[in-house]
C-alpha cells in the first residue's frame, strides 16, 4: 500500500514535500487556501523586492533563468519562479487550491496509551500501524467540506499570514477611540495597487515596525506623498538591518561562514561582528540618525530579526519625508496616537501595523486536540527535534517554522531530510533523546541571544544544522574539497545536490 501524504500549504515548503515525498514513491495531497500556489509572494507590497541575493534563495535542481539578471528579483519575479518550479515538476496536479485546512485530529490510540510511549508514535517509524490522521478541508468558494484520512501530516502553512501579531492596549487606548484607520501590513499587502496608492495618497501615516514591511510600507508613503506628508515611522530597537550584501567588499557569506566558526573561535565572532557592524553604521550614516544598535550584529543574525535596507531609505529620512520616532509604548486617542515619552499626540489619519505574525498560533489551531495544543504552547519556539519533528505528535512533520539567512536552502533541505525519514533510511532516537536534544538547542540560543530569544531561527547555526541532517541521512557532512574551503567557502544548496 502505497501512504498518503497531507500536505498544507503550497508555498515554498509545501512544493518542496511534495517534489521530495513524489521522488519516494509516496502519494502527497497539498492542500492550498490561495487560488494559486506561491505562499506569501502571492500577496505583498507592490515594491517589494527579495531580499537575499537571488543565489541564497534557489532551488537545487532548478535553478534561476539566464535572462534574469537583477541580484534582488521584484514580487513577480519570485512568483514567476515558485511556479516555473512547481511546472517543471508537475507538481500542480497533486494540489488542491482553494481549498482551506479546517483542522487536523488524529485517530489512534487513547491518549493515555501515547503518554507511555518511549519511542516516537509508539514504534519511532513515521508511519504507524494504528494512527490515522482526519484532515478537514472546506472549499473557500462553496463552503463544502471534506474528511481526508491520510497516513501522515506535514505542516507548511507559513508563519507571515492569516495570523497578524495585534497589540493588546488598555480599554479605552486602542484603536477603538481612533478617528482614523488602523491595519495590518498583511491587509496591505492584500491590496491592489490602485487601492493601496489611494489609501495612503494625501493622508498622514504612520507605520509601527522598523523590520521589512515596515519600511517598504514607509517607502511607498514617501513616494506618494514627499515631504508635505511625511510618513512616522515608530520603532522600539534599532536594529543592524543590511544595506547590502558585501561588508567593506567581502562577500556576505564568507563573513556568515566564518561567524559559524565561534563555537571554536570566540574572538573571531566578535571580530567578524565588529566587521559588518563598521560597514552597516558608515554605509547607512546609523551614528547621525541615531539608529546604532546597542546589541551585536551577531545576536541580529542569531534572532533572525534583520532586513533588507530599501535603496535609498535613509536619503528618505535626510530629506524628511520619512520621520524615525523610537517609541517603547503608544497607545490611541481620538485624533492619532500617544507616544508614552510625548504629551502631545501624534495626529495620524492612518496606522499601519506592521508588527509581524503569530505564527505558532496559526499553526496550533489546526489540531482539535487540546493536549497537541498545549504541547506547542510550551516556550516561544516550537520544541522541535532537527526543526521539523515533535517528539510527542505522532505521524506528523513541520517544514519552514524555523527561520534562517535563507529560508529556501532551509527547507529545502528539511524536505530532503524528513523524505529520507519516511523512505526508511534512518531512524529517529527515542522521545527523550529527542527532546534532550531540543532542550540543549533551546539552552545555547537561550545563552546566546538573551531577551532576543522570542523566535525559531538557526542563524549563524545554519551549516552546523545542515550537517547534523546529512548526518542522520548517511551523507558525508563535509562537502567541499579541502581544508581552506571547508572553513572559509560559503555553503549554498548546491553544495548538496
Amino acid at each position: 500500500m502505497v501512504e498518503r501524504i497531507a500536505i498544507i500549504g503550497a508555498g515554498i515548503s509545501g512544493l518542496l514535500a511534495c517534489k521530495y515525498t513524489l521522488s519516494k514513491g509516496l502519494t502527497p495531497i497539498v492542500f492550498e487556501s490561495q487560488d494559486e500556489v506561491g505562499g506569501v509572494w502571492t500577496k505583498t507590497i507592490r515594491t517589494t523586492k527579495l531580499q537575499t541575493p537571488k543565489s541564497l534563495y534557489q532551488f537545487s535542481d532548478f535553478p534561476w533563468p539566464p535572462s534574469l539578471v537583477q541580484n534582488f528579483p521584484t514580487q513577480n519575479q519570485v512568483l514567476e519562479y515558485i511556479q516555473s518550479y512547481a511546472r517543471h515538476h508537475a507538481l500542480l496536479s497533486h494540489i488542491k487550491l482553494n481549498t482551506r485546512v479546517v483542522s487536523v485530529s488524529y485517530d489512534g490510540p487513547p491518549e493515555e496509551e501515547m503518554r507511555t510511549w518511549t519511542l516516537w508514535g509508539g514504534t519511532g517509524k513515521p508511519f504507524g500501524p494504528k494512527g490515522k490522521w482526519k484532515v478537514t478541508v472546506q472549499d473557500t468558494g462553496s463552503l463544502r467540506t471534506e474528511v481526508h484520512r491520510v497516513d501522515f501530516v506535514i505542516m507548511c502553512a507559513g508563519k507571515y499570514s492569516d495570523s497578524p501579531n495585534i497589540p493588546e492596549f488598555p480599554p479605552d487606548k486602542g484603536p477603538e477611540v481612533f478617528q482614523g484607520k488602523v491595519i495590518h501590513s498583511m491587509d496591505y499587502s492584500a491590496m491592489d495597487n490602485a487601492s493601496a496608492a489611494k489609501l495612503i495618497q494625501g493622508n498622514r501615516v504612520a507605520v509601527v515596525g522598523f523590520q521589512k514591511s515596515g519600511m517598504d510600507i514607509s517607502m511607498e508613503c514617501s513616494s506618494a506623498n514627499g515631504i508635505k506628508q511625511p510618513c512616522t515611522l515608530l520603532y522600539r530597537t534599532e536594529h543592524w538591518n543590511m544595506p547590502d550584501f558585501l561588508p567593506w567588499g567581502v562577500p556576505w557569506l564568507i563573513s556568515i561562514k566564518i561567524a559559524s566558526l565561534s563555537s571554536w573561535f570566540i574572538s573571531l565572532r566578535w571580530g567578524v561582528s565588529k566587521f559588518v557592524e563598521s560597514h552597516i553604521k558608515k554605509k547607512l550614516r546609523l551614528a547621525k540618525h541615531g539608529m546604532v544598535p546597542k546589541h551585536s550584529f551577531f545576536k541580529e543574525l542569531n534572532s533572525c530579526s534583520m532586513a533588507t535596507v530599501p535603496e535609498g531609505f535613509f536619503d528618505r529620512v535626510e530629506e524628511g519625508s520619512i520621520i524615525l520616532k523610537k517609541a517603547e509604548r503608544f497607545s490611541f486617542c481620538s485624533q492619532g496616537i500617544l507616544i508614552d515619552s510625548e504629551t502631545e499626540p501624534l495626529k495620524i489619519d492612518l496606522l499601519v501595523l506592521a508588527t509581524g505574525f503569530k505564527g505558532a498560533h496559526k499553526l496550533k489551531a489546526a489540531f482539535t486536540s487540546p493536549t497537541f495544543r498545549d504541547l506547542m504552547d510550551k516556550d516561544t519556539r516550537l520544541p522541535l527535534y532537527r526543526e521539523c519533528i515533535h517528539p510527542r505528535i505522532p505521524q506528523l512533520a513541520f517544514i519552514g517554522v524555523s527561520e534562517s539567512i535563507a529560508n529556501l536552502f532551509t527547507s529545502e533541505m528539511t524536505c530532503r531530510w524528513l523524505a529520507e525519514l519516511l523512505d526508511g533510511t534512518f531512524k529517529l532516537p527515542s522521545i527523550t533523546e529527542m527532546e534532550k536534544d531540543v532542550c540543549q538547542w533551546n539552552n545555547y540560543m537561550k545563552q546566546s541571544l538573551g531577551e532576543s530569544y522570542n523566535r525559531s531561527c538557526l542563524g549563524a547555526a545554519q551549516i552546523w544544522y545542515n550537517d547534523q541532517l546529512c548526518k542522520d541521512m548517511g551523507w558525508k557532512p563535509h562537502r567541499k574539497k579541502g581544508p581552506f574551503r571547508e572553513l572559509f567557502e560559503p555553503y549554498g544548496l548546491m553544495d548538496y545536490a
